[in-house]
């Protein structure tokens, strides 16, 4: 984790007494300026953003690149993460104050001076992210808050930023926590968390084909991430990526992009509609509506944290049961 012991220092166990009075930064009003401060970059990103977008739809319009953009599909992007900014500030507080009361209990001291320290926080962040991203695909409950980034059936620049408006409500930092735990503090984690996202607004196109193949190996890129939006049997719930494709391929969820069969994008069940606020919470409203008629608890947990399209006789529109059929019905062509 660090070069010296000075660099990662262990600590005995439990927490310290005074350890929250020893982290001025983090406290809550140090972290409503550090969220300012964030707010200020992320300003700038947004004009960034939205100049590549224009650049893109400039380019698709003069048929320069392979993509599609309609007005009303970028609309409710843009709606969606409006939303997500809304809801991020408004919990901004009290994400810092759980993250800096987990930090008390870290094994080590990890600075964020070291260089290795930051060599080791992108690799186990995107550990984490991948693990926070595969369990928002086969858990429901977190599915509710994910979603909507799934939800358009174009697949361009703006489908980056169609963000989740209920995420930081339903826990989905909780993968980060082990990386408090074992040292590394909030302020790096928030920030290589920001980087790994910003990573990503690049693959969300139709304009790249293909990178180098040692690339295509190595890094998340538009061909591997069209797959992980495609709702192809083949393709639905696979490359959970941030940046590193080191861990679909460790973990058997990695599929190649094949031209035999372009992605199909969107979800299983599209829901036709481009308001915010129905894209926000139209999963949620179905798994109440499935709540209200279980019959057992099994069927409750299966509704509310069984992989999405879970029924209790076993033959819903599951991620595994679309592949079964397909696999089904190729043996049977």
């Amino acid at each position: 984790m660090a070069a010296s012991a000075q660099s990662a220092r262990p600590r005995p166990g439990g927490p310290r007494p005074d350890s929250w009075y020893k982290l001025p930064k983090l406290s809550l009003a140090a972290g409503s300026v550090h969220v300012m401060k964030v707010l200020t970059t992320a300003q700038v990103l947004v004009l960034a953003r939205f100049a590549l977008m224009l650049v893109e739809i400039a380019l698709v319009r003069a048929h320069l690149v392979r993509g599609r953009y309609t007005v009303k599909d970028t609309l409710a992007s843009l709606g969606m993460r409006a939303g997500n900014y809304a809801t991020n500030i408004a919990l901004a507080g009290a994400t810092v104050a759980v993250f800096t009361w987990i930090y008390q209990f870290r094994l080590y001291d990890i600075p964020m001076s070291s260089p290795w320290a930051w060599a080791a926080i992108v690799v186990l962040d995107d550990l984490a992210y991948y693990w926070f991203h595969r369990f928002s695909h086969e858990c429901r409950f977190w599915w509710a808050a994910h979603v909507n980034h799934h939800s358009s059936q174009e697949y361009n620049l703006s489908t980056a930023i169609r963000q989740p408006w209920t995420g930081v409500l339903v826990g989905t930092w909780a993968p980060w926590f082990v990386l408090l735990l074992i040292g590394f503090p909030p302020e790096m984690i928030f920030l290589q968390s920001g980087l790994n996202l910003l990573y990503q607004f690049w693959i969300h196109t139709e304009a790249i084909r293909r990178m180098p193949a040692w690339f295509e190996y190595l890094f998340n890129t538009p061909s591997h991430h069209r797959v992980h939006h495609a709702s192809n049997p083949r393709y639905v719930d696979r490359n959970y990526a941030g940046i590193f494709m080191v861990w679909d391929r460790m973990f058997g969820t990695f599929v190649a992009e094949r031209d035999d069969d372009p992605p199909r994008y969107g979800l299983i069940h599209n829901i036709e509609t481009f308001n915010p606020i129905k894209i926000a919470f139209h999963e949620w409203a179905a798994m109440f509506r499935d709540v209200a008629r279980a019959r057992s608890l099994r069927d409750f947990a299966g509704y509310v944290f069984g992989p999405p399209g879970w029924r209790p006789d076993g033959r819903g529109p599951t991620a595994a049961n679309l592949r079964a059929a397909a696999m089904r019905d190729g043996a049977e062509a």
